[in-house]
C-alpha cells in the first residue's frame, strides 16, 4: 500500500488524545516519518502474504487493516509515548505485549518509539515465525520474542499491553502479574469488558476509558500499579 494513503487513513488516530492523563495534560499530535510509513507499508505487505497460509487476522481488506490494527496500536503508542522527546531516560522503557498474535499493538508501538525494549509473548509457533520475519524485515532492534504462554514466564515490564486475546478473564490477571513496580497496563478492549477488567485487575488504579477513533464500542483502558 502506498505511504500517502496509509498516512491519510491513520490521521484520525494521531490527532492527540482529548482525555486528560494523570497530570491533567493532553497528548500532542505527532506525524509519522517517511521511515515509519515505509515500515508500516512493508509490514502490511508481509501480513497479507502470510495471511494466505497462516490465520493471522480475519480482516482481509488492506485499508481496514491499517485503521483497525495499525490505527488502534498507534493510538496507544501516542498516548504512552507521545510526550517523551529527546534523549531523556524513559520512565517506561520495557514494553511487554501479551498474546502478541500478528504483532499488535507491540510492533507498531516499537515503530512509533524505537528506543523501547519490546518483549512479544505468543504461544503459537506459526505466529511466532511471522513475528520474527517482521522484526528481521523491518530491521527492528531490541525486540525479544518468547514462544510461550505468559503464565509460564518470569519477567516484568514497565508497560504491559493486551489486545483481542482469547480467554480474556483468564489472561488478564496473568498480564497484570507482569507489571513491574510503578508500571502500568494498557488494554484495547470492548466497552463491555471494562467492568470485568477493573474487577480482575485488583491492586491497580484504573483511569477513565478512552474511546478509540472510528469505533463506537472499543476503548483504551489503562491501569497503574499502586
Amino acid at each position: 500500500m502506498l505511504a500517502d494513503r496509509i498516512e491519510v487513513l491513520l490521521e484520525p488516530f494521531l490527532h492527540g488524545s482529548s482525555t486528560p492523563d494523570g497530570e491533567g495534560t493532553e497528548t500532542a499530535a505527532q506525524p509519522l516519518s517517511s521511515r515509519q510509513l515505509a515500515d508500516i507499508s512493508m509490514y502490511i505487505d508481509m501480513l497479507l502474504r502470510w495471511n494466505t497460509r497462516v490465520n493471522l487476522t480475519s480482516i482481509r481488506d488492506p485499508e481496514a487493516i491499517v485503521t483497525r490494527h495499525f490505527g488502534e496500536s498507534l493510538f496507544v503508542a501516542q498516548d504512552l509515548f507521545g510526550r517523551l522527546a529527546g534523549a531523556q531516560a524513559f520512565d517506561f522503557s520495557h514494553v511487554i505485549d501479551v498474546g502478541a498474535g500478528a504483532g499488535f499493538p507491540g510492533l507498531p508501538i516499537k515503530i512509533w518509539e524505537p528506543r523501547i525494549h519490546l518483549t512479544l509473548i505468543e504461544s503459537n509457533q506459526k505466529k511466532v515465525a511471522f513475528l520474527r520475519e517482521v522484526v528481521r524485515g523491518l530491521g527492528l532492534e531490541d525486540v525479544t520474542i518468547r514462544c510461550s504462554r505468559a503464565e509460564e514466564l518470569s519477567l516484568s515490564g514497565d508497560i504491559v499491553t493486551l489486545r483481542a486475546v482469547e480467554r480474556f478473564e483468564q489472561v488478564l490477571p496473568v498480564a497484570c502479574g507482569l507489571i513491574g513496580m510503578r508500571g502500568q497496563i494498557a488494554l484495547l478492549i470492548g466497552e463491555n469488558q471494562v467492568e470485568s477488567a477493573r474487577n480482575l485487575g485488583t491492586g491497580l488504579r484504573w483511569q477513565t476509558p478512552i474511546e478509540l477513533p472510528q469505533s463506537g464500542t472499543r476503548v483504551l483502558l489503562k491501569g497503574f500499579r499502586v
